[in-house]
């Protein structure tokens, strides 16, 4: 019985000693998957270029410099030193691309941010206190999800009396509240009756240094991943509200919805003003949700392979 004992301690001891964390764990099983890798390449360098947009794009995207060979708001298509065309008002396609990648990703990452930081907001309050105060917070949490996200964004956007970059934000920040909101209440909620939360309220620790100190940081990494997942969504719904007119009311701000928009009218002339801003959208989302989908395999014990 002893020797038992003592094998079972020295075993303790080694795995507390050479055991890897949870986030080593997790950074070891990212860079052995090629799914990860790729979709954490495409990430990179969507930032680089969204950070870099002014020193890459080859000529000024609001220069219109081939007006005066566009013949009645007909774009042009691929010459020397304008590789994918021009729109419809001479400016060069490539430029606005690459220029249009910091916008999405301002608008992304911004309205990402907001409904992160609301929707935890509601769900910590609502996982930690309970009672009345969660049943009204979850209610108001179930309208917003009982409504399409998109026809929700289209809702809010089209309130506001004039549309431009804040409305885009607001509106697609609105429509992450409740998922982050539901998924921290739920691991709160799943915290709540965990071994070290009922020992800390044994010992008498006090119940807002238990909420503060192990249930929430227990409960972040799912909202972390879900962040990750939210922001290809965020960049494919601000897209959509540009698309439909209701995003930046300036015409001249390069916007990969807005050129896919404006692109409709000359699709049988030149379908490839509207291919190659769809295209970056489609990559993108691609990307962002190819990470999250591999962080939240390495993170989730139960989805390891």
């Amino acid at each position: 019985m002893t020797s038992l004992l003592t094998r079972k301690k020295d075993r303790i001891d080694d795995l507390a000693e050479h055991g890897e964390s949870l986030s080593r764990d997790a950074f070891r099983r990212l860079s052995r998957n090629p799914v990860a890798i790729l979709g954490a390449v495409i990430v990179l360098l969507f930032v680089l270029v969204a950070i870099f947009a002014p020193l890459l794009a080859p000529k000024d995207p609001y220069v219109r410099y081939l007006i005066d060979e566009v013949r009645q708001n007909s774009p042009l298509p691929a010459r020397p030193g304008f590789p994918l065309g021009a729109d419809q008002n001479g400016r060069d396609v490539l430029s606005r691309l690459v220029v249009g990648a910091r916008q999405s990703l301002i608008v992304g990452v911004v309205a990402t941010l907001a409904g992160l930081i609301i929707g935890m907001l509601l769900g910590g309050v609502a996982g930690a206190v309970g009672g009345w105060i969660d049943t009204v917070l979850m209610r108001f949490v179930d309208i917003l999800l009982s409504v399409p996200s998109l026809l929700l964004a289209i809702s809010i956007a089209a309130v506001f009396k004039s549309a431009n970059q804040w409305t885009v934000i607001a509106a697609v920040s609105i429509v992450s509240v409740p998922i982050f909101a539901r998924l921290l209440r739920g691991a709160m909620l799943a915290q709540r009756h965990a071994d070290h939360v009922l020992a800390a309220r044994a010992l008498g620790v006090p119940e807002r240094s238990i909420v503060l100190r192990h249930m929430l940081p227990n409960s972040l990494s799912a909202v972390i991943v879900q962040a990750t997942l939210t922001l290809a969504t965020s960049i494919i719904d601000a897209a959509a509200l540009s698309f439909l007119g209701l995003g930046d009311a300036d015409p001249n701000r390069a916007e990969w919805g807005a050129m896919l928009g404006d692109a409709q009218t000359y699709f049988d002339i030149q379908p490839s003003l509207a291919i190659w801003p769809a295209l970056c959208i489609i990559v993108v989302a691609l990307g962002f949700t190819l990470f999250g989908e591999s962080l939240r395999e390495a993170l989730d014990p139960k989805n390891r392979r």
